[in-house]
Protein backbone atom coordinates (compact mmCIF):
# COMPACT_ATOMS: atom_id res chain seq x y z
CA UNK A 1 0.00 0.00 0.00
CA UNK A 2 1.14 3.58 -0.77
CA UNK A 3 0.70 6.51 1.61
CA UNK A 4 0.33 9.93 -0.12
CA UNK A 5 0.49 13.68 1.65
CA UNK A 6 -1.27 15.46 -1.11
CA UNK A 7 -0.45 18.81 0.16
CA UNK A 8 -1.80 22.41 -1.02
CA UNK A 9 1.13 25.04 -1.37
CA UNK A 10 5.52 24.50 -0.57
CA UNK A 11 6.97 23.76 2.39
CA UNK A 12 10.07 25.87 2.43
CA UNK A 13 13.07 25.07 2.67
CA UNK A 14 14.57 24.98 6.25
CA UNK A 15 13.39 23.21 10.16
CA UNK A 16 9.95 22.13 8.91
CA UNK A 17 11.12 21.01 5.40
CA UNK A 18 13.80 18.98 7.10
CA UNK A 19 11.40 17.73 9.63
CA UNK A 20 8.27 16.40 7.60
CA UNK A 21 11.45 15.01 5.35
CA UNK A 22 12.76 13.14 8.58
CA UNK A 23 9.83 11.31 9.02
CA UNK A 24 9.48 10.49 5.51
CA UNK A 25 12.24 8.50 5.28
CA UNK A 26 11.41 7.33 9.02
CA UNK A 27 8.00 5.83 7.54
CA UNK A 28 9.70 4.51 4.04
CA UNK A 29 12.55 2.61 6.08
CA UNK A 30 9.60 1.27 9.11
CA UNK A 31 6.92 0.69 6.74
CA UNK A 32 8.40 -1.40 3.79
CA UNK A 33 8.48 -4.19 6.52
CA UNK A 34 4.99 -3.92 7.40
CA UNK A 35 3.23 -3.28 3.71
CA UNK A 36 4.07 0.21 3.34
CA UNK A 37 5.24 -0.10 0.01
CA UNK A 38 5.81 3.71 -0.86
CA UNK A 39 5.51 7.13 0.81
CA UNK A 40 4.68 9.95 -1.17
CA UNK A 41 4.65 13.53 -0.99
CA UNK A 42 2.54 15.66 -3.89
CA UNK A 43 2.75 19.64 -3.44
CA UNK A 44 0.24 21.56 -5.54
CA UNK A 45 0.68 24.73 -5.89
CA UNK A 46 -1.21 27.45 -4.46
CA UNK A 47 -4.31 28.83 -6.87
CA UNK A 48 -3.60 32.57 -7.75
CA UNK A 49 -7.41 33.28 -8.28
CA UNK A 50 -8.66 36.36 -6.66
CA UNK A 51 -11.68 34.86 -5.31
CA UNK A 52 -11.41 32.28 -2.56
CA UNK A 53 -14.00 30.34 -3.60
CA UNK A 54 -11.93 29.41 -7.09
CA UNK A 55 -9.05 29.42 -5.09
CA UNK A 56 -10.56 26.48 -3.35
CA UNK A 57 -11.85 25.12 -6.73
CA UNK A 58 -9.32 25.21 -8.26
CA UNK A 59 -7.19 23.48 -5.40
CA UNK A 60 -9.69 20.63 -4.95
CA UNK A 61 -9.71 20.24 -8.64
CA UNK A 62 -5.91 19.83 -8.78
CA UNK A 63 -5.87 17.28 -5.38
CA UNK A 64 -8.53 15.26 -6.98
CA UNK A 65 -6.03 14.74 -10.33
CA UNK A 66 -4.17 12.97 -8.37
CA UNK A 67 -5.99 10.47 -6.27
CA UNK A 68 -5.33 7.09 -7.97
CA UNK A 69 -8.43 4.51 -8.59
CA UNK A 70 -9.53 2.81 -5.47
CA UNK A 71 -7.45 4.99 -3.05
CA UNK A 72 -8.81 5.41 0.40
CA UNK A 73 -8.81 9.71 1.07
CA UNK A 74 -8.93 11.46 3.99
CA UNK A 75 -9.01 15.06 4.78
CA UNK A 76 -7.83 17.09 7.08
CA UNK A 77 -10.59 19.53 8.40
CA UNK A 78 -10.85 20.98 11.73
CA UNK A 79 -14.09 20.01 11.67
CA UNK A 80 -13.54 16.09 11.53
CA UNK A 81 -12.89 13.17 13.84
CA UNK A 82 -10.11 13.54 16.42
CA UNK A 83 -8.18 9.73 16.39
CA UNK A 84 -5.75 8.38 18.41
CA UNK A 85 -2.82 7.07 16.63
CA UNK A 86 -3.99 3.43 17.61
CA UNK A 87 -7.13 3.89 15.60
CA UNK A 88 -5.65 5.70 12.74
CA UNK A 89 -3.19 2.54 12.86
CA UNK A 90 -6.34 0.19 13.16
CA UNK A 91 -7.37 2.07 10.15
CA UNK A 92 -4.11 1.52 8.27
CA UNK A 93 -3.96 -1.95 8.78
CA UNK A 94 -7.55 -2.54 7.59
CA UNK A 95 -7.00 -0.87 4.48
CA UNK A 96 -4.04 -2.63 3.99
CA UNK A 97 -5.50 -5.66 4.65
CA UNK A 98 -7.94 -5.14 2.28
CA UNK A 99 -5.91 -4.42 -0.07
CA UNK A 100 -6.29 -1.24 -1.22
CA UNK A 101 -3.76 0.33 -3.21
CA UNK A 102 -3.55 3.90 -1.79
CA UNK A 103 -4.14 6.11 1.04
CA UNK A 104 -4.01 9.66 0.37
CA UNK A 105 -4.14 11.86 2.61
CA UNK A 106 -5.32 15.78 1.74
CA UNK A 107 -4.28 19.18 3.50
CA UNK A 108 -5.93 22.06 2.04
CA UNK A 109 -4.66 25.18 1.43
CA UNK A 110 -4.88 28.60 3.13
CA UNK A 111 -8.08 28.73 2.36
CA UNK A 112 -8.93 24.65 3.38
CA UNK A 113 -10.17 22.17 1.31
CA UNK A 114 -13.34 22.34 -1.04
CA UNK A 115 -16.59 20.64 -0.28
CA UNK A 116 -15.83 17.84 -3.45
CA UNK A 117 -12.97 16.80 -1.54
CA UNK A 118 -14.58 16.71 1.80
CA UNK A 119 -17.41 14.48 0.53
CA UNK A 120 -14.87 12.04 -1.77
CA UNK A 121 -13.17 11.46 1.58
CA UNK A 122 -13.61 8.51 3.31
CA UNK A 123 -12.85 9.84 6.64
CA UNK A 124 -11.87 13.24 7.90
CA UNK A 125 -9.78 13.48 9.91
CA UNK A 126 -8.40 17.02 12.57
CA UNK A 127 -5.77 16.67 14.72
CA UNK A 128 -7.91 18.65 18.02
CA UNK A 129 -10.29 21.67 17.83
CA UNK A 130 -7.40 24.24 17.26
CA UNK A 131 -6.80 25.83 13.79
CA UNK A 132 -3.48 24.87 12.51
CA UNK A 133 -0.94 26.01 9.60
CA UNK A 134 -1.38 23.76 7.01
CA UNK A 135 2.78 23.88 6.94
CA UNK A 136 1.93 22.41 11.02
CA UNK A 137 -0.34 19.84 9.84
CA UNK A 138 1.91 18.02 7.41
CA UNK A 139 4.44 17.53 9.84
CA UNK A 140 2.01 16.62 12.35
CA UNK A 141 0.68 14.25 9.97
CA UNK A 142 3.77 12.87 8.88
CA UNK A 143 4.94 11.83 12.69
CA UNK A 144 1.79 10.15 12.75
CA UNK A 145 2.27 8.29 9.75
CA UNK A 146 5.63 7.34 11.74
CA UNK A 147 3.99 6.25 14.64
CA UNK A 148 1.18 4.23 12.57
CA UNK A 149 3.95 1.99 11.07
CA UNK A 150 6.07 1.94 13.90
CA UNK A 151 3.08 0.55 16.12
CA UNK A 152 2.35 -2.08 13.21
CA UNK A 153 6.18 -2.94 12.97
CA UNK A 154 5.64 -3.22 17.03
CA UNK A 155 8.85 -0.93 17.70
CA UNK A 156 9.02 0.73 20.71
CA UNK A 157 8.89 4.45 19.46
CA UNK A 158 4.83 4.19 20.02
CA UNK A 159 4.49 4.34 23.91
CA UNK A 160 1.16 4.99 24.01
Amino acid sequence: MRLIVAAIGRLKAGAERELAERYRDRVAKTGRAVGVRDIEIVEIRESRAAEVGRRVLEESIALANIIPERAVVLALDETGENLDSDSLTGMLRSWRDAGRPAVVFCIGGADGLGEDVKRRADLRLAFGAATWPHQLVRIMLMEQLYRAVTILAGHPYHRG
